[in-house]
């Protein structure tokens, strides 16, 4: 190019510069700044004290020294910075924030043209062409990961369902400073004390972790998104390398966060404020379904559910050779026919596969039997002897919401008769409907009650914090502990009154069963309580808790359940407990519930309960 060609060309791009530089600043920041799109690009939420407040808590992520809380004069440093003299350092900040710039040249009339050869490079690497949401369901060892979780697998151009496994996954999680135990770190995540972050990551790390080694179902949905649509939630996520957020299980968590992310697909989709209190990941999916933004799921059983599918469908005499070829003895064709054998040898790998990640085995011995199975079992040219899992009817999203809101009238023997309302942030115990949910698993949140007896004395009967209960049956395949943890204010019978108490309380035992038929358990327990029923000191029990859950048809359940806790250091000898249930879901969410209950701890009492419930 000559002198005069390059000459012509500077002047060119410093026209061009000063002329965007000029409709940069021409526009209207107050108005711009209360768009529904910059909002959403900044986190922002309505405040109390403030118009509006990010849920951004990183000040790298701002370019405003009170960005956090102004979307004006967040928007204004973005102009200002993105559009100054300096077009080195202007390139520099659209690099680093190409969302924000790509929307801006929107709104005048542009085609962002940006030249990043870091985020070209990733863009690359992920091949973006659409994506999947993710739902793991629930895992009731981890405090974190009770009601399920979510995340986002990145659809390049050339996949297919045997590719899937190597796509890229966007995940966000909150991520511990310190080593704390699991009772610590339910309470630190309950008050947002964890820092949370997105990652990107690839896919099968995530499979492993949840469908290998936690034995999780994953559910898969994938979004209605277009290219340019999915192109603009990779574009901001970009921009979040350096957001950092305080994560809460039960609002600020995974599923808001990726909502938050996928609002940036398109300006007319508002997801976030539907959850103003608590963002479920099950209440997320269906917000996303009504939306109309996910297509039918697809289903990816776990090592476990595979497993526990094929015990149920091999005979005694086969369960018994596949235990011995996990050892190395492989079944003899004099034995057993070519079906008969192939059955062992699947049985026996898949049973091998699952001990390696569920037992910590010993990996390369482990995999050398894992391998010479796999090699005997090729040498039969049979076709699997085991049917394909089968999909459950009812996927997560489908059961039913997770809060809940009751109204009802309680009959006592010896106390006044009262009507109740009873209040539940999340999410689900044994006597609801199943569908959707992990069979035999209780998990209740803030489960409350208030009462008005015939009077029109008012009492505050319950406040469960947390209420969990983990009942997976022990057969001939799994041998697996039962446990449960309830912590919370009740009230109990002694001298003349339904005195209150503050307690604590667990098991650990065996159940068995079918959790979607006929379940039953028994666990030893202990408990210590105070307050005005034992004077306000610490009184202990120990003792053993039992019940059985039989589902009949679609929609009835009934329940038994009962305890005996001998009590240390008290005048009462006693705190026993035992009620019968019946449970009808009218609908997805109505349902109705009839209870008979005894107690016992200074006295007894016997009363009746007719509660109608909403889910919400």
């Amino acid at each position: 190019m000559n002198y005069s060609a390059l000459s012509k060309a500077l002047l060119l791009g410093c026209g061009w510069t000063l002329s965007s530089l000029a409709q940069a600043t021409s526009l209207d920041v107050e108005q711009l700044s209360q768009n529904n799109y910059w909002l959403k690009l900044g986190h922002y939420l309505p405040a109390t004290l403030s118009s509006y407040k990010s849920t951004v808590d990183s000040e790298a992520f701002f370019l405003a020294e009170k960005g956090k809380t102004s979307p004006q004069a967040e928007l204004q440093a973005t102009i200002d910075t993105l559009y100054q003299a300096d077009e080195q350092l202007a390139q520099t900040a659209r690099c680093e924030f190409p969302a924000r710039y790509t929307w801006l040249e929107s709104k005048q009339d542009r085609v962002a043209q940006l030249n990043c050869e870091e985020l070209d490079t990733w863009r690359e690497v992920l091949d973006p062409e659409g994506m999947t949401l993710v739902f793991p369901t629930a895992f009731m060892n981890n405090p974190s990961s009770m009601f399920g979780h979510s995340l986002l697998r990145i659809d390049a151009k050339d996949q297919t369902r045997h590719k899937e496994l190597v796509a890229f996954a966007i995940n966000f999680a909150a991520e511990p400073e310190t080593q704390d135990n699991a009772a610590l770190y339910a309470i630190k995540g309950l008050v947002g004390s964890y820092p949370g972050r997105f990652t990107v990551m690839p896919y099968y790390r995530k499979v492993r972790e949840y469908n290998d080694i936690e034995s999780r179902d994953i559910w898969e949905y994938k979004l209605k998104l277009n290219e340019q649509e999915v192109e603009r939630v990779l574009l901001h996520l970009w921009e979040m390398q350096k957001a950092e957020f305080d994560y809460y299980f039960l609002d600020e968590n995974c599923s808001y966060q990726l909502l938050g992310l996928l609002e940036l697909a398109r300006e007319d989709i508002q997801l976030v404020d539907q959850f103003p209190m608590h963002a479920i990941p099950s209440d997320t999916v269906e917000a996303l379904s009504k939306a109309g933004l996910i297509e039918p799921p697809k289903y990816r059983e776990s090592f476990g559910t595979r497993l526990l599918h094929q015990a149920n469908e091999i005979d005694q005499n086969l369960f018994d050779a596949a235990v011995a070829a996990k050892q190395g003895e492989f079944p003899s064709p004099e034995q057993y026919s070519e079906e008969q054998r192939a059955a062992i040898l699947e049985f026996a790998y898949e049973w091998l596969n699952f001990e390696l990640y569920d037992l910590g085995l010993e990996r390369d011995p482990t995999a050398k039997r894992l391998t010479e199975l796999l090699y005997q079992r090729s040498r039969i040219k049979v076709d699997s002897p085991f049917s394909p899992v089968p999909q459950p009817e009812v996927s997560p999203e489908q059961g039913h919401a997770s809060a809940r809101a009751g109204l009802s009238y309680q009959y006592s023997d010896n106390y006044q008769d009262k009507a109740t309302l009873e209040w539940r942030i999340a999410y689900h115990d044994l006597l609801d409907s199943q569908q959707g949910f992990i069979p035999g698993a209780k998990i209740s949140f803030l489960d409350t009650q208030i009462s008005v007896d015939e009077e029109g004395t008012s009492r505050f009967d319950r406040l469960y914090l947390i209420d969990a209960m983990a009942l997976a049956p022990s057969n001939r395949v799994f041998d697996s502990l039962a446990w449960n943890a309830r912590v919370g204010y009740d009230r109990m019978p002694n001298e003349g009154k339904l005195a209150s108490r503050w307690f604590g309380q667990g098991g650990y035992g065996k159940a068995w069963g079918d959790a979607q038929s006929l379940h039953f358990y028994g666990l030893l327990s202990a408990e210590v309580s105070s307050g005005d029923l034992t004077d306000y000191q610490a009184t202990f029990g120990a003792g053993v808790e039992a019940g059985v859950v039989m589902q009949v048809g679609d929609n009835h359940r009934l329940g038994l359940e009962g305890q005996y806790l001998a009590l240390a250091d008290s005048d009462a000898d006693q705190n026993a407990k035992a009620t019968a249930s019946w449970h009808w879901s009218l609908s997805r969410n109505v349902a109705l519930r009839s209870q008979v209950s005894y107690l016992h701890w200074g006295e007894e009492e016997v009363s009746a309960k007719f509660t109608g419930y909403i889910y919400f």
